[in-house]
């Protein structure tokens, strides 16, 4: 039984592609949302989580 030849991946050039299409994709989001930081995962809050703000005093839990 033959052993199939595993095929080196050149690393730079993987490297260079990664890096254009990280590149990509932040020129696009700027575009769409403007320039600066903008946070996409967000964590849920609870209703009952504890909060000193007059705005939130009034909220049932």
């Amino acid at each position: 039984m033959k052993k199939k030849k595993k095929r080196k991946v050149n690393q730079a050039i993987s490297k260079d592609v990664i890096k254009a299409m990280r590149r990509g994709g932040r020129e696009a989001e700027q575009e769409m949302l403007g320039p600066g930081f903008h946070s996409f995962k967000r964590l849920h809050q609870s209703k009952v989580t504890y909060t000193r703000k007059v705005k939130h005093k009034n909220r049932e839990r």
